[in-house]
């Protein structure tokens, strides 16, 4: 059958039954869309799949890549790091050691004492209050009023830091002693009296840290 034949044949003329009756040329193209159906399937069914699976391949190379960049960063400044954090624990070490035990407190608490009668003022009051325990450490208030001048305040001050234990004055308030007010918008002249907080700081022991983390679990379990 030449091309001008297959042109003009009528495809409705096909037996499907009997398909060795077919021209040659119908048979060829039946066979080979038969053929690109089967291969289209293939792709569809198979092939596509591994597709999907080569994107999710990709997609994940591309987080690893990025994560092995990070952790190559991380490494790189590992001794960088092992150097910052002998740094902190040696400061960490010292501040501590700043901190006194739990028998040098009432030797602390004289030594504040006497640094203000060096320093030539008259304590109207000194009175420890009690701890105030945090995460490592208590905390120890001490209410104080003292009068002097604004010269033998600053000695007090410069004193408290000089001292090798850790103590900080807080809520300071200074005004005229009560008998040596002058009149209204005159400069005192007399003594003055200082309110003051001084607060030290007590490592706790671990026995201590394990009562402290016990009470802080019961608190949180309270909240909830």
């Amino acid at each position: 059958m030449n091309l001008e034949e297959l042109r003009n044949f009528d495809f409705r003329d096909l037996d499907v039954n009997n398909i060795g009756s077919w021209p040659q040329p119908v048979r060829i193209g039946t066979l080979v869309l038969i053929f690109a159906l089967i291969a289209g399937l293939g792709w569809w069914y198979f092939i596509q799949d591994e597709l999907d699976n080569l994107d999710q391949a990709q997609s994940k190379e591309s987080s690893l890549k990025q994560e092995f960049a990070r952790k190559q960063a991380k490494a790189a400044n590992l001794d960088a790091y092992r150097k910052q954090l002998a740094e902190m624990r040696d400061s960490f070490g010292a501040m501590l050691r700043q901190l006194p035990g739990k028998t040098e407190v009432d030797n602390l608490l004289v030594d504040i004492s006497q640094t203000a009668l060096a320093s030539g003022l008259q304590q109207e009051l000194f009175k420890p209050e009690s701890e105030q325990p945090k995460e490592f450490y208590a905390e120890k208030p001490i209410k104080m009023e003292l009068t002097g001048s604004f010269h033998e305040f600053g000695q007090f001050a410069s004193g408290v830091a000089a001292l090798p234990r850790i103590v900080t004055l807080h809520d300071i308030h200074i005004e005229p002693a009560k008998q040596q007010q002058g009149a209204k918008g005159e400069a005192p002249k007399g003594p003055l009296v200082m309110a003051v907080t001084a607060k030290t700081y007590r490592y706790l022991d671990e026995e201590e840290q394990r009562a402290q983390e016990s009470k802080n679990r019961k608190k949180k379990g309270g909240r909830r």
